[in-house]
């Protein structure tokens, strides 16, 4: 039992077995399909956290199970671009079992995602996920009866402790293809029938297909057209008119009440509740957060309390480190490296260890600890969701509704990621607006902990120039490509809160570690290779031409040193590499007030990162994404020149 690999598990290919893990966002898939296949893949606790499907095996009783971990969905009516992915998939691989998760704390919104997948005839598995939550509010569900209800084993899982596991393992080789259904009346049941009569005999899942093409799901005209042929297809169509015009009012919503009907009987049937208060602290905490005369203190306390944990304990941490581990072996080993030159490759200002490895163990990494830390804390207890209502009428302003909001909010996080979830948007202007502000003034995760750590040297007021500045040119921005940009679709936006909750240590330690060493993977190499470059670029003479020829730019319109010109070319392989330079620089003292500040805004916004360029230019197109990176890279350097000479022209007042 325990995780395989491509490698390994050919062996057992006669007895593999393929597993879908499906659920509501948000209801703990991904953590269920870390503690099953021993994986690690990013958890949190808001929507969104998984954008594609991520996969993996598994060994257990000598069968192997190919493990898929899939994008939320609410419906195989699909509405959006994830749960068109995951509806496709499930009827292109046909899954030997489906595990359901099915968050305890949703309960009737989860079963009514639950009796659409019931539906396809699965063999099903339900993990029922998140008990301990419900227990504190007074609610009980009753398993063994929600098991013998549907005709599926039903495991109580808290998933986020690894509870529950072991007998997930083992009540997946027992999966059983459910016994509920839904009639949904004579009309509906006859129209049905003779949709499935136009389907080919060995056409999948032919009763959800045909209720899809009956509630007029638009994704499906392609599948079918490239399946039978276009002369099929229309002589389907006009079948499915002739039997929809047969129909009084709206069918979707006949079957939306037909299920919601199901499944008010059901949770009547296995939910008890116990009489008293509800409210919590933390119950009172979510709603402060979200209410703009609280809320906008609490974020400002977290962001102080960040911003010293930052600037005192990250920075003491990499003095130490410099201290008693990096000097003293550096000492030692320019003592053993007689040649000049390979003195200056390892050594010197642009050296292999001093710059590159220096830049990332003993610059980065201690300010990245103690961030992730605090990062991850709040993504643990669910603060980021209820920071999105907060923030709600601001990206009103810009022209933003709530399907924009998650993402610009998970770009302080990963702007990557951020921008991949804006496929969850309906607006190409929305989509457009908030691509751009990803990718302009919002600085992610790591920026934000060196920022902090940088402009901590120089003092608070630096840190609030500079955050301010990045946030006045962030809503600027988005007011001008709203004014802009032609309107296109509107939506009206629901989003489901997660409870706020007390943050588990286990889990925001591994997720700590699991960042670090992420970045220390991807990064550390980058670092390393920059390093290299810039050295041979110093060694071959462009360094030197290029610091004469951009001068008017860097000295006189930015005003900052020529060394700059290297923080520039550091920023297109790697912010953590600029960011490591601009703080020896800080730390030498060759950047003061003022260059600190003009430094970070610039590097903030300069350019987006190639990572974040590829999750550009996938969602919106080549063309668009770069002219989208030219119009960032331009107004950068437009706002970093006007605030050097702001800040110059108080300087003499």
């Amino acid at each position: 039992m325990g995780l395989l690999d491509e490698k390994t598990a050919p062996r057992l290919k006669d007895k593999e077995r393929k597993v879908l893990i499906l659920g509501l966002p948000n209801s703990g898939k991904t953590q269920i399909y870390n503690n099953l296949t021993g994986t690690y893949n990013l958890v949190a606790n808001y929507h969104h956290t998984t954008i594609d499907v991520n996969r993996a095996y598994y060994e257990h009783g000598g069968v192997l199970y190919e493990l898929y971990d899939m994008p939320g969905l609410y419906c195989l009516f699909a509405n959006s671009e994830e749960e068109l992915l995951v509806r496709n998939l499930i009827f292109s691989e046909e899954p030997d079992v489906l595990l359901f998760c099915l968050d305890a704390n949703l309960l009737k919104q989860s079963l009514m995602l639950g009796i659409e997948l019931m539906e396809l005839g699965i063999p099903m598995v339900i993990a029922l996920n998140a008990i301990d939550e419900t227990s504190k509010k007074g609610i009980w569900i009753d398993t063994a009866m929600l098991s013998s209800t549907l005709g599926v084993p039903v495991v109580e899982s808290i998933a986020i402790r690894g509870i529950g596991t072991r007998k997930l393992k083992s009540s997946i080789e027992r999966a059983k293809a459910p016994k509920a259904s839904i009639y949904y009346g004579d009309m509906i049941e006859a129209g049905l029938a003779n949709v499935i009569h136009d389907l080919p005999e060995d056409f999948p899942f032919k009763r959800k297909t045909a209720m899809l093409l009956l509630l007029n799901d638009r994704f499906l005209e392609k599948d079918l057209i490239e399946a039978f042929g276009e002369n099929q297809y229309a002589e389907i169509q006009k079948n499915l008119s002739g039997i929809t015009s047969q129909f009084v009012g709206s069918i979707g919503k006949i079957v939306y009440y037909k299920r919601s009907e199901w499944v008010d009987q059901l949770s009547d049937k296995i939910v008890k509740t116990q009489d008293f208060d509800q409210r919590s602290m933390a119950k009172t905490f979510a709603q402060m957060s979200r209410n703009v005369v609280t809320g906008i203190p609490i974020f400002c306390m977290i962001i102080l309390i960040t911003y010293l944990l930052v600037v005192n304990v990250a920075n003491e941490i990499s003095t130490l480190m410099e201290s008693y581990l990096w000097k003293p072996v550096m000492d030692k080993l320019s003592s053993m490296v007689p040649s000049q030159f390979w003195r200056e490759f390892l050594l010197g200002s642009h050296g292999l260890l001093s710059l590159g490895l220096g830049g990332a163990i003993l610059t980065v990494l201690p300010i990245l600890s103690v961030f992730f830390v605090v990062f991850n804390v709040l993504e643990d207890m669910g603060y980021v969701p209820n920071l999105t209502v907060l923030t709600r009428r601001l990206f009103a302003k810009v022209g933003l509704s709530g399907y924009s909001i998650m993402p610009i909010v998970l770009g302080f996080g990963c702007k990557t990621m951020a921008t991949f979830t804006t496929r969850t948007i309906n607006s190409d202007k929305e989509k457009y607006i908030a691509i751009f502000l990803i990718a302009f003034a919002l600085p992610c995760a790591p920026q934000i902990g060196l920022s902090m750590g940088m402009l901590g040297k120089v003092g608070f007021k630096a840190f609030l120039i500079v955050f301010s500045v990045l946030l006045i040119t962030e809503i600027t921005a988005g007011v001008l490509l709203n004014i802009l940009m032609r309107d296109d679709t509107k939506n009206t936006y629901l989003q489901a809160l997660p409870a706020i909750r007390i943050p588990n240590v286990f889990a925001v330690l591994k997720k700590t570690y699991y960042r670090l060493y992420m970045f220390l993977k991807e990064a550390l190499p980058i670092f390393l290779l920059s390093a290299v470059f810039l050295f041979t670029l110093e060694k071959i003479g462009f360094l030197k031409i290029a610091k004469v020829f951009l001068a008017p730019l860097i000295n006189n319109f930015l005003g900052l040193p020529n060394e700059m010109v290297d923080v520039l070319i550091l920023v297109l392989a790697r912010r953590e590499a600029a960011a490591a330079v601009i703080m020896d620089f800080v730390n030498k003292g060759r950047l003061d007030f003022n260059q600190a500040i003009v430094s970070v805004t610039l590097t903030t916004m300069f350019v987006p990162c190639f990572a974040n360029l590829g999750a550009m230019i996938k969602e919106i197109g080549l063309r668009r994404a770069l002219t989208m990176a030219f119009f960032i890279t331009a107004s950068s350097l437009v706002i970093a020149g006007a605030l050097n000479k702001v800040l110059l022209f108080f300087n003499h007042v």
